[in-house]
């Protein structure tokens, strides 16, 4: 009797090859709520690995709603949206949506991830060109792959250089597609939005942003980079998540009814995948009328003060962070094994900020990433700080 090889024996060698370098990391498992001090793997430490911005995945209008929904709708929608699964749910959260972004549609995904890569993937095809940041999302990357298109991708952030690719194109057959995160998430920084919404008027381009960590942190009310920016009716596709500080999850799409109407019947996530649980969407819905009232803005003047806070007690401390402008704060520390030696240090005694390192990030730039919400105390942030400087002298980092 011959013995049958394990045809997927490689991913064990790779597994080792990362576990001998430092790179591999378990999943940590959270013990209750999403707070900003929790119990992760039976440890109760400061949670700063959170994108619960505004801390609404416990608020209570959000957890009533929710459990409202499931007694009069049940636990889940049955079927795709575009067979027997759309409720009316479903369709009011999206004209809330869209009202709250002042756009004339919106449709909900079932992650921001899909949302990105389901849209880009949809509108465009082989005859077609992409010019995108160089670090933008993983979502959008796989969207731009995924449609076929011809890509053209300019310096992080360089309006010069992404105008240069705009004029070597400028006679481009096809489509044009300019496309940016509003908020980048391993740095924090914000895009020049209205710098390119010039260019993309200039060239003739589709104006498209990935607004998931600017949605509930920029403009009036948390509307986002979009409102931050003072571009509205200039961006053609805003993208936005609905598991960061929305709460809960999901992701959606906001622009002109065809648009819409258009994703209704060729992204391929939304034929394809089962809607929302009642519950999900209640409580999305609950969360954009929160957004809108004066406890929204309490909120969000809070999560902004603390990040204030965050950032100077570690300049206090001889911390960089790059060009965060954002609750984002990356701590930079460069070779991925020390990042993840740093992390595992600060978990043991007490702060739960993970390390991200390549492909997240180009190699030689890893980092840690930690975020400050609205729940956090300044006890808290301050105690954070102390524990990240002990921790992080001995490793040579500051």
């Amino acid at each position: 009797m011959t013995t049958t090889q394990n045809p997927l024996s490689y991913l064990h060698d790779q597994i080792e090859e990362l576990k001998a370098k430092g790179l591999y990391s378990k999943l940590h498992v959270l013990d209750g709520e999403q707070k900003p001090v929790a119990t992760f793997d039976g440890r109760e430490v400061i949670n700063l690995s959170s994108n619960n911005y505004l801390g609404l995945t416990t608020n209570k209008a959000l957890k009533r709603a929710a459990i409202d929904a499931v007694r009069k709708y049940g636990a889940g929608a049955g079927a795709v949206r575009t067979i027997a699964g759309t409720m009316t749910l479903h369709m009011e959260l999206e004209e809330q949506i869209a009202k709250f972004k002042g756009t004339e549609a919106c449709v909900v995904f079932q992650s921001g991830f899909t949302a990105n890569a389901g849209t880009v993937s949809a509108i465009l095809g082989k005859e077609d060109l992409i010019i995108s940041d160089e670090l933008n999302h993983a979502s959008i990357i796989d969207g731009c792959r995924l449609s076929r298109a011809t890509i053209k991708v300019f310096k992080h952030k360089d309006v010069e250089d992404c105008e240069r690719i705009c004029k070597e194109t400028e006679n481009w057959p096809g489509h044009k597609l300019l496309i940016t995160d509003g908020v980048f998430s391993m740095d924090g920084d914000i895009a020049p939005l209205a710098k390119l919404c010039d260019l993309a008027e200039k060239y003739n381009c589709i104006m498209m942003i990935d607004d998931a960590h600017s949605s509930g942190v920029l403009g009036k009310n948390g509307r986002g980079t979009v409102d931050h920016a003072g571009v509205h009716r200039r961006v053609h596709i805003q993208v936005g998540t609905l598991s960061k500080a929305i709460g809960v999850m999901g992701g959606y799409v906001c622009g002109s009814r065809d648009l819409i109407d258009f994703l209704y019947r060729r992204a391929r996530p939304f034929l394809f995948s089962t809607s929302h649980p009642p519950a999900s969407a209640a409580a999305c819905a609950a969360a954009f009328t929160l957004l809108d009232s004066a406890e929204g803005e309490r909120l969000i003047k809070k999560m902004w003060s603390n990040t204030k806070f965050f950032k100077r007690q570690l300049k206090k401390r001889g911390f960089k962070f790059g060009t965060s402008e954002t609750p984002i704060v990356p701590i930079h520390v460069g070779e991925a094994a020390k990042a993840f030696e740093f992390s595992k240090k600060l978990f043991e005694a007490g702060v739960y900020a993970p390390a991200v390192g390549f492909p997240t990030v180009a190699e030689g730039k890893a980092r840690l990433r930690a975020i400050v919400t609205a729940t956090h105390k300044r006890s808290d942030l301050e105690r954070a700080c102390e524990i990240l400087a002990e921790v992080a002298k001995p490793l040579g980092i500051i």
